[in-house]
């Protein structure tokens, strides 16, 4: 045993001295680093020392280690880029200040005489810098999905050790940060918007009340203030200094531009929606302008070769290929209370003839009220009633005390609530496009109206438009025709990528105006408060 003992304290002080010696050689035989002298700039570039990252985060500590430990900002062009870039946020809608500004304007001023400790305090500041307005840049300052319940876009990723390494050794910070920006041309028309309300009067005006339509000729005191109100938004051109309290002709026109430039029904009719589109002040509007800004920074930057788009407050679809627009449809979207979803997906197939599952929301709140009054409500509607063990049960066997309890499904053909095409599209909120046995909505100028899928106008065209598109030989008219005329349920795999993006956006900037639509989800003001905050 005591040899054993004694074995084992020799194995172990030999082992200690061993990697004793192994340590010390490695120590011995590192090249300390050392600050480096740009002889050509007339620059010296510090090495960063590992106790200033020591608190910073893992991203930072892995900036500087793609520098391999030196400086990052040790060239005045970059900061000054930097500076700059932070200094045009706001034109991007985007607060200066949540960038440092202050303290980078006082640092940079004595930069020249900061001890070489506070220098590199600066340089790290920098970089943290530069990482947030780049990430904002790119992707917008908030997360969406932390404000809304129904967003569910595709992640935007960007690599932001990449993008700063190519911006410094490229001496590129203004054109990669630029670079980082959304490209589509609604946000680069909403940057004009916010130069365009600027140059408004900072004007209180008082809130109009509704109390009854008005129409040309009437002769209403609240014409004056009306008036007033369009002469603010350059759509009234009074040649008098006196406003009158008639609704004239003048005043009509000027009316049926408002009217259009805020998604109203340009009737020239002074409304409850118009009077509410009038009350929205200079700030409120500004508001919702960086609102939207701030969406389009969430929004894919590439919408990809071929895309449906729809823009929920416009009831509006485009269908793009190859950067140009083969079709537009109104659209019938979800009401407030049954919110459409801002997402993006894919088209998987087309169903032509489809049965429709009614769904338990309106089993809840519309069959069962309708069934329990007259049961002849199930074959005036075309629907099957079937029980939990997938058998058909005739109505007069129907308990409206267990309606939950049962599935039904409605028959294809034109009458049916889904119409005779969907366009299926993978998302977890369980939504598509449909047509509708309800075609008179789409004549409707507020089309909030379903309960969250989005029903087509004449979609059987569209579908036979991107069919075609991808296999003209055989996807033919007729073809397609001959399927809906037997109403028997068909379904079409779409073979070639194209998008479906839902998105929201109620400020625009169109022919040199500004244009607005009903905030319909009450979103742009809960976003302004965040975006502020």
């Amino acid at each position: 045993m005591y040899k054993n003992l004694k074995y084992c304290l020799l194995l172990f002080l030999s082992t200690t001295f061993f990697l004793a010696s192994c340590v010390k050689s490695k120590e011995e035989g590192a090249e300390e680093k050392k600050d480096i002298y740009d002889s050509i700039h007339k620059v010296t570039i510090h090495v960063m020392p590992d106790d200033i990252l020591e608190e910073e985060s893992d991203s930072i500590k892995k900036y500087y280690a793609a520098f391999d430990g030196y400086e990052i900002w040790y060239d005045r062009g970059n900061r000054e880029d930097l500076i700059a870039q932070i200094e045009q946020a706001k034109v991007e809608g985007l607060n200066p200040e949540d960038y440092n500004l202050s303290e980078i304007y006082a640092q940079e001023v004595v930069r020249d005489s900061l001890k070489k400790e506070d220098l590199l305090h600066y340089d790290v500041l920098l970089t943290k810098t530069f990482e947030k307005l780049a990430t904002h840049f790119y992707k917008g300052k908030l997360n969406p999905k932390e404000i809304y319940s129904n967003w569910d876009l595709f992640e935007k990723r960007v690599a932001i050790s990449s993008v700063l390494h190519q911006a410094i050794s490229e001496k590129g910070v203004t054109a990669t940060l630029q670079g980082l920006l959304p490209k589509h041309q609604e946000y680069l028309n909403l940057k004009k918007a916010l130069v365009e309300i600027d140059k408004f009067a900072d004007i209180t005006f008082d809130s109009l009340r509704f109390s009854k339509k008005i129409v040309l000729n009437d002769t209403v005191p609240l014409v004056i203030k009306i008036k007033k109100r369009l002469q603010y938004w350059n759509d009234y051109k009074n040649k008098d200094s006196v406003f009158t309290a008639i609704y004239d002709t003048v005043a009509f026109r000027a009316m049926k531009k408002f009217q259009l430039r805020h998604g109203l029904l340009a009737d020239g009719i002074i409304g409850a929606g118009t009077i509410k589109a009038l009350n929205y002040s200079k700030g409120t509007r500004k508001n919702q302008i960086l609102a939207n800004l701030e969406r389009w920074r969430w929004f894919p930057s590439d919408f990809g070769t071929n895309y449906i788009l729809i823009n929920l407050p416009a009831f509006e679809l485009n269908y793009v290929s190859n950067k140009d627009a083969l079709a537009t449809r109104r659209v019938v979207v979800g009401r407030p209370k049954r919110m459409s979803p801002i997402l993006s997906s894919k088209l998987s197939n087309f169903v032509l003839n489809p049965t429709w599952t009614v769904p338990p929301t309106i089993i809840k709140e519309d069959l069962s009220v309708e069934a329990a009054k007259n049961r002849s409500y199930f074959s005036r509607s075309r629907i099957t009633i079937y029980n939990s063990k997938n058998q058909e049960v005739s109505p007069a066997l129907w308990n409206a005390s267990k309606s939950n309890n049962y599935r039904y499904v409605q028959k294809p053909g034109y009458t049916n609530s889904l119409g005779i095409v969907k366009f299926n599209f993978p998302n977890s909120h369980l939504v598509y496009l449909h047509d509708t046995n309800h075609r008179e909505l789409f004549s409707v100028s507020q089309r909030a109206l379903s309960s969250g899928c989005i029903r087509v106008e004449n979609p059987l065209a569209l579908a036979k438009q991107i069919l075609h598109l991808q296999d003209g030989e055989r996807w033919q008219t007729s073809e397609i025709d001959s399927i809906i005329k037997k109403e028997k349920t068909y379904t079409i795999k779409v073979k070639e990528p194209v998008f479906v993006h839902i998105l929201y956006w109620t400020a625009t900037y169109k022919n040199n105006k500004m244009c607005f639509k009903d905030d319909m989800y009450n979103l742009d003001k809960k976003l302004y408060e965040k975006l502020r905050s």
